[in-house]
């Protein structure tokens, strides 16, 4: 029955994409956040479904859309750059086998990444992309929050729509993501358009934002708790009475203490202390060896090259004997660990010219919507109001998943490639709107005779009046 939905829901889209073929790159974007192939139990499964949806976003934008607008820039060069020396990479990897497992989807998220900006030319478009996204995780994030709520959280055992330990459903991704998200919901309570700012809206806004704030302590994870910290810093900015917002967030977290289980409070322990968890422990570890095999190999080691490692660290293991608790150090020697980190990841699979690469292409994302916001903030007509709030939303989130991608290896997350899209692409239409804008001043202030000449010149082109205006 399951199937059934999925699959006539897709179905349905495919048909629509027809009179309107950006429905079919929302689509896409729908399956590969939520995976309903990998959440149906029958027919779904064998079908690919991902791989359909690929093409006909691909192919309805080549033959079907209008490409009014469409701009290669500057940040998808790099992210083509980026891709191109991934798969050089490749070609030396150490471990062939799972490396090209792992390149199978990476390819796909950078190029859908790409590609991406190219469709959404217009406010409506890049509104339906970001709704698209938000809905997308929040049907996972609803249902993990109710678990949560109901009681049924703990590291390792909370239970999504897989089990699977990847991607998007592994528990520290999906916190950080849900934090990520939490701007962009503010913005789309406030200034979306496909549904307007109503009572019904805010209340579903604030439910969704309750509940990814829940996630963090659904899934024990210690990344999203720094995420959630991260969010409170960058709010400052946003806030006027800052010593009031520090006391109302200081007074919900008393409030939410006597809540939360003890094993929460064992699990955000390690934080400060790392080396009472073995995962935690291991981290400075791999990540000082990554740094040596970089030196060694500067161009990169290819996918998954952490299964080169080797290292040996000191553990400490409680032992309990009647009511006394002692503490004994024990030499532990692993191997193949993964690189717990975003950072390091890029830097062993694809050396320094690729961590070059891949800090540039989110840095410049984080300048640019910088300057997006103080270009655009204050402007008060209801056309134009909307783009600096999107700009410092697109901004934090990019920020946020710094923040968890220098503690888990999401470098090539597809969701937050989908973030790199949309700041693309709000750029491009801004740079496009302020061009409309230079051309129009410089317009008012030609003579009548030159307008009557330019207007003649149009009409010899066979240009309609005002072409080029940036329309929703």
């Amino acid at each position: 029955m399951l199937d059934l939905v999925f699959l006539s829901f897709i179905a349905f889209v495919l048909l629509l994409g027809l009179r309107r073929p950006f429905l079919w790159v929302l689509l896409y974007v729908y399956i590969d956040i939520l995976a309903p192939q990998r959440i149906g139990y029958s027919l779904i499964t064998s079908l690919p479904v991902s791989l359909i949806a690929f093409g006909a976003a691909f192919g309805g934008w080549l033959l079907l859309d209008r490409k009014e607008g469409a701009r290669f820039s500057l940040r998808q060069f790099l992210l083509l750059i980026f891709m191109g020396w991934c798969w050089y990479t490749l070609q030396g990897s150490a471990f062939p086998e799972p490396a090209g497992t792992k390149w199978d989807w990476v390819w796909k998220a950078l190029l859908f990444a790409i590609f991406l900006p190219l469709t959404i030319t217009t406010r409506a478009r890049i509104e339906a992309l970001g709704l698209t996204v938000i809905l997308s995780v929040a049907t996972i994030v609803v249902s993990t929050g109710l678990k949560t709520v109901l009681g049924g959280g703990g590291y390792g055992s909370l239970k999504f729509f897989v089990n699977d330990n990847s991607g998007i459903y592994e528990s520290s991704t999906l916190a950080t993501i849900a934090i990520g998200l939490i701007p962009m919901i503010v913005w789309f309570m406030k200034h979306g358009t496909i549904f307007r700012p109503h009572w019904t809206v805010s209340v579903f806004g604030i439910a969704l934002i309750f509940a990814s704030l829940l996630i963090p302590i659904g899934t024990e994870a210690r990344t999203g708790l720094l995420c959630i910290a991260a969010l409170g810093v960058l709010l400052l900015r946003f806030t006027e009475k800052r010593l009031i917002f520090v006391a109302a967030a200081g007074a919900m977290v008393v409030i939410a203490l006597p809540f939360l289980p003890q094993s929460y409070y064992d699990r955000m322990a390690t934080i400060a202390e790392p080396g009472g968890d073995q995962s935690a422990s291991t981290r400075v570890a791999v990540w000082e060896w990554t740094i040596d095999y970089a030196n060694r190999n500067p161009l990169g080691g290819g996918f998954d090259s952490y299964r080169a490692n080797s290292f040996t660290y000191v553990m400490p293991v409680k032992e309990e004997t009647d009511n006394t608790v002692t503490i004994q150090y024990q030499e532990v020697t692993d191997e193949a660990r993964a690189f717990h980190s975003s950072v390091f990841e890029v830097l062993g699979e694809q050396g320094y010219p690729g961590l070059i690469i891949w800090l540039s292409i989110h840095l410049l994302g984080v300048w640019q919507m910088e300057k997006i916001y103080r270009r655009w903030r204050g402007v008060t007509e209801e056309t134009e109001s909307w783009i600096a709030p999107m700009a410092s939303a697109l901004q934090m989130a990019s920020l946020i998943y710094f923040v968890g991608a220098l503690f888990q290896g999401i470098a090539y997350q597809p969701a937050f490639l989908m973030i790199v899209g949309l700041q693309i692409g709000l750029d491009t239409y801004v740079r496009r709107l302020d061009s409309v804008k230079a051309a129009l001043d410089e317009e008012r202030r030609l003579s009548p005779s030159e307008k009557r000449r330019r207007e003649r010149a149009r009409a010899e082109a066979g240009e309609a009046p005002g072409r080029g205006a940036v329309t929703a």
